[in-house]
């Protein structure tokens, strides 16, 4: 685009802003967010509740739009093309692990604050193998939040006059579980640490990524693809349950219960 193209193009831009008030609907009082003067037919009739609609829809629209097009702008600048053909990003550094186990779609390889940037593997494996164990810790963590609602809980003492039944369930038991349940929890889990090799599957070489030495039954015999799907079906829903147990805690957390009944957060900003 020539020069006299980009000052035709702010000229317009300019232009648009003056005669819409110079940002009136944003710091003025007189329009509403977004008026710009112009009634574009067919949109601006109806009842309020029809127009109210019509916004909510522009606004979804435009926030999609804002995503779509940083998008576009960066698998252009990457790759040279406008529609991110990954293939003619030939100098990139996570094609030292776009063909690692985890990399699925619908994203692919996906590291958007670019840990991997550096191409280091001994980087890599330490991260995979702290995304297997907070996997592993969140799918546990979660099927403790849902077990005890469903199933019910054991019955008999967690400690003197604390029957496990009085334990409430999520956030709240963090206040009710005595010192020296913590200690238990916290001696469990340096044991299993310890007996795993204190990070050997993380830093040494003698081991790969989450080998924390226990062979589960079923699922370690096999061909080396079979394997290879188990683990990236371990991986997955490790992914999943990470998301899942950040979720039940900030609901938990907002509404005192275990399951986010949004009646229970009276205090939201948002009412």
């Amino acid at each position: 685009v020539p020069f006299l193209g980009w000052v035709q193009i702010f000229a317009y831009c300019g232009s648009i802003e003056y005669s819409s008030g110079l940002g009136e609907d944003a710091w003025g009082q007189s329009k509403a967010p977004g008026d710009m003067g112009w009634k574009p037919p067919f949109f601006t009739g109806g009842t309020q509740e029809q127009r109210n609609r019509r916004l909510a829809v522009e606004l979804a629209n435009g926030r999609l739009a804002m995503m779509a097009i940083i998008g576009m702008f960066f698998q252009d600048g990457l790759t040279g093309s406008a529609w991110g053909d990954w293939a003619n990003y030939t100098d990139s550094p996570l094609r030292a692990f776009e063909s690692e186990l985890g990399v699925q779609a619908p994203v692919g390889f996906w590291d958007p604050v670019g840990f991997t940037k550096d191409g280091s593997t001994e980087n890599f494996k330490r991260r995979r193998s702290v995304e297997l164990k907070h996997g592993r810790i969140a799918m546990l963590a979660t099927m403790g939040y849902i077990t005890p609602e469903v199933a019910g809980k054991f019955g008999g003492l967690c400690a003197a006059d604390l029957e496990f039944k009085e334990i409430p369930n999520g956030l709240a038991a963090l206040n009710v579980v005595p010192f020296l349940g913590w200690v238990q929890i916290f001696a469990y889990c340096g044991s299993i640490e310890y007996s795993s090799g204190l990070g050997e599957d993380a830093w040494g070489q003698s081991k790969a990524p989450g080998d924390m030495g226990w062979k589960p039954p079923f699922f370690t015999g096999g061909t080396q693809e079979q394997r290879n799907r188990r683990l990236a079906v371990e991986l997955a829903n490790g992914r999943l349950a990470m998301m899942a147990i950040i979720g039940m805690f900030f609901q938990d957390g907002l509404t005192g219960s275990a399951w986010g009944d949004w009646a229970n957060y009276t205090d939201s900003p948002l009412r």
